[in-house]
């Protein structure tokens, strides 16, 4: 660096966790976590299972908040008690049922609860052709709008509920095993759309076992071993052993490397 030039601060993360705790009864879930995500940004959240990352990513999408900690979204604490807080915030979230309506098409699905009307009835051309528009911008391709999403492979069906989550223009999406029980070509279109969050400036939050698809698109990964952070790793000099210690816990505590509370981007 040149004598007098500015330092390189990292940008603000979009969403930082605080210190989290979590308790169900006599279970602590969660117990002091920290976590940032940052706009264009993918970080993968591992670990084995009952670590804690499916109740981490209810904290965050308001349908368990914590007991204790803060969130911050832009730097700034909010609170996030209920689901349409974090709707509110920009916050969209994808669980690993989908959710989705196997008698309804793929318009009725994205569009399931925020249709759009015209002089009292369905606007069925207008949500058609904002369907056809938001799948072209993600470079989707389904065989056809009008189908039941019953009739739909794994990884289209897994799409079409991205897609829907991206209706209310969310900056943060939170992805849970997007791939599980995918094969090799339809895991391929869904860590695609994946890559295509991340260039259209969003932050994902991507709960994965599948380190293979981790390594494929992840930015970070943060690692959650019994309820606790044990590592943030990045991605393009961390070695695949060391993930795998830091998530069976041969290495405890792994060390970060991180600029003062903020990855780089």
């Amino acid at each position: 660096m040149e004598p007098g030039a500015p330092l390189r601060r990292p940008t603000a993360p979009l969403l930082a966790l605080r210190g989290i705790f979590k308790r169900f009864g006599a279970v602590q879930a969660l117990a002091d976590v920290d976590l940032e995500v940052r706009a264009g940004q993918v970080v993968a959240l591992v670990g084995d299972n009952g670590a804690g990352k499916s109740t981490l990513i209810k904290v965050i999408a308001g349908v368990d908040p914590a007991d204790e900690g803060v969130v911050e979204w832009d730097g700034h604490p909010v609170q996030v008690t209920r689901p349409h807080e974090a709707q509110n915030l920009g916050i969209a979230t994808v669980y690993q049922d989908l959710a989705l309506c196997d008698n309804l098409d793929v318009v009725g699905n994205l569009f399931l609860g925020r249709e759009i009307h015209r002089f009292g009835v369905l606007d069925e051309v207008e949500m058609e052709r904002l369907t056809l528009d938001l799948l072209d911008t993600l470079a989707i391709r389904l065989p056809d709008v009008r189908l039941p999403v019953a009739s739909l492979s794994g990884g289209q069906r897994q799409t079409v509920a991205i897609s829907r989550s991206l209706l209310g223009a969310p900056r943060l999406v939170l992805l849970d095993e997007p791939t599980a029980a995918l094969g090799i070509e339809q895991t391929a279109q869904v860590l695609d759309l994946v890559e295509q969050l991340r260039e259209r400036g969003l932050g994902v939050l991507l709960i994965s076992h599948n380190m293979g698809d981790v390594k494929a698109v992840a930015d970070w990964i943060a690692v959650l071993r019994l309820g606790r952070n044990n590592g943030f790793f990045d991605v393009t000099t961390t070695s695949h052993e060391q993930i795998i210690s830091s998530i069976t816990g041969a290495t405890d505590n792994a060390v970060t490397r991180r600029a003062s509370h903020g990855w780089e981007a």
